[in-house]
């Protein structure tokens, strides 16, 4: 008895088709893309978001720290400023200015609007308030103003 033959049989080896070398649609290139967008619009909303909190904490923080060189200002001289400058450049008009106390890019907030000034101050002697992320009075959120306490 011989042992049983097996022939190869050979299979035919799938040839690359059409399908295979025509790469993407135009749709798949789109849906990708489509995609892609929404990922980074999600990821950089949070990004912002996160930026325009700190800028919030940075105004605060900001606006506490003008307050205290309103006050060495008044100490020196005797008087509340007339206006936020007086700290930065000594008025003609006041006496014992030992400053300056504050640089100019102290005097904008942390979206470069100015910092608003106002004697008497609502129930204070001053108020300084950073008008938030829109520069518009009021607002909600980022946008809202934000006073020295």
């Amino acid at each position: 008895m011989h042992p049983p033959i097996h022939r190869h049989v050979r299979r035919p080896v799938p040839r690359i088709g059409r399908a295979w070398q025509r790469g993407f649609s135009l749709l798949e290139i789109i849906i990708v893309l489509v995609l892609i967008g929404g990922i980074l619009l999600l990821v950089g909303s949070r990004v912002m978001g996160g930026a325009d909190s700190g800028r919030a904490r940075l105004a605060q923080s900001q606006l506490e720290t003008l307050a205290g060189k309103v006050e060495t200002y008044q100490l020196d001289t005797g008087r509340l400023p007339e206006r936020l400058q007086d700290l930065v450049t000594a008025p003609s008009s006041v006496g014992g200015w030992l400053g300056p106390y504050a640089k100019a890019t102290d005097l904008q907030d942390p979206w470069k609007n100015p910092i608003e000034y106002r004697v008497p101050g609502d129930g204070r002697r001053f108020d300084l308030i950073s008008l938030g992320a829109d520069g518009q009075p009021g607002g909600e959120s980022y946008n809202a103003d934000i006073r020295n306490q």
